[in-house]
């Protein structure tokens, strides 16, 4: 379940960012470039389309009773399945080849092994598939809000099927992990924004699911330092399309440095799947001494497998670095959602929630400005050893 997302616009950052590329390549912002070559297109768009080639090979290559068979086994037996390491040799290029235009959509190339995924898309459908019906597989859909999938059957033959409730025929749905992404995007992220010059703390490797984000090392006294730390989260509950997967939800948490320049920090979060459910993972979300003001913001974003976490921190760090200190604190939250253009928000990094002006001694329940989350703090020291 995925809570729901909004869209923003900001025009001055595209036309700053625009600006920005055209400078970069020699070119006057307004005239046409000689001979250009054409757009690539939205991550967005690549993904999706990378997933759908590879569910139709899938699709394809269920007409081979092993594999088959092989694959009915591993969804039957494991919420995901790292499809590309079943797949034979004649499905492996295909399936290799998806993952890699994926990886670079997504800012990746380099940072990430293998990202596709496929699962069974609802338990409905484990009657049918253990009875031995032979799947149709679909991409995960692109878009919180669509109304049908298309899932291909073996012999290459499209059915559209509803997005809000399941077939009885049982469906394979192709997705990435996107917790693998979102551990790997965060890292990409926290070291573009230091290149960029926006001081971030990079995370470290994220562990399996239910592993907690152990607390920050850097420290400005001997004896440790304050923190703010989650004991309880919720988001409220919504509908999704059955055809979606668990939520991989992050946030940023904004402020002024020590050094008086605003820092972003990213938080994963890999253990907050569904709304409607209480977590409790006693994770830090502040580390104090960072920070230069006793007050930081948190936008908290899902990532819904579309984003290119590169120009996620292009487009931050260009927003964030006109903004100066001015002796007292300013909330940061409208400058980072502002930051991300209008057209990232066809189910890239959604806006969840946002909370403003977290303050060091908060101790208690914090409701999100959208109303969507819940957040409750209490000030945790961190002993240094």
């Amino acid at each position: 379940m995925r809570p729901p997302r909004s869209r923003r616009r900001h025009g001055a950052v595209v036309i700053l960012a625009a600006a920005l590329a055209a400078l970069g390549t020699g070119q006057t912002l307004g005239a046409p470039a000689a001979s250009a070559a054409p757009p690539a297109p939205a991550p967005s768009t690549a993904v999706a389309t990378a997933q759908d080639q590879a569910a139709r090979a899938i699709a394809g290559a269920l007409r081979d009773p092993a594999f088959r068979a092989r694959l009915r086994t591993a969804a039957l037996g494991s919420e995901e399945v790292p499809v590309t390491r079943l797949a034979g040799s004649a499905l492996k290029p295909a399936l290799t080849a998806a993952d890699h235009r994926i990886a670079a959509a997504k800012g990746l190339d380099g940072q990430v092994g293998s990202l596709l995924r496929l699962r069974l898309g609802d338990d409905s459908m484990r009657p049918a598939l253990t009875a031995g019906s032979t799947p149709w597989v679909a991409a995960a859909a692109s878009d919180d809000d669509t109304a049908a999938v298309t899932a291909y059957d073996s012999l290459g033959r499209a059915h559209p099927v509803d997005a809000r409730t399941a077939p009885a025929h049982p469906v394979y749905v192709v997705d990435i992990d996107g917790d693998q992404a979102l551990a790997a995007g965060l890292r990409v992220l926290g070291t573009e924004l230091h290149r960029l010059g926006v001081a971030s703390r990079t995370p470290a490797p994220t562990a399996a699911r239910p592993a907690r984000q152990a607390a920050p090392r850097a420290a400005t006294a001997a004896s440790g330092f304050w923190t703010t730390r989650i004991t309880a989260v919720e988001l409220n509950d919504d509908e999704e399309p059955w055809v979606k997967g668990d939520a991989e939800i992050y946030a940023l948490v904004t402020g002024f440095g020590q050094d008086g320049k605003v820092r972003v920090d990213p938080v994963d979060m890999p253990y907050l799947d569904n709304d409607g459910t209480v977590y409790r993972p006693n994770q830090i979300l502040v580390n104090w001494s960072n920070y230069k003001y006793d007050l930081a913001d948190a936008v908290m974003m899902e990532e819904d497998g579309s984003t290119n976490y590169r120009d996620l921190a292009k487009a931050i760090a260009t927003a964030l670095l006109t903004i100066t200190d001015q002796g007292a604190y300013i909330p940061l939250v409208n400058a980072v959602l502002d930051a991300i253009p209008d057209d990232w928000w066809t189910d890239d990094p959604d806006y969840v929630d946002s909370w403003y002006t977290l303050a060091r001694g908060d101790n208690g329940t914090r409701v999100g400005a959208r109303g969507n989350g819940r957040l409750t703090l209490e000030p945790y020291f961190v002993q240094e050893f």
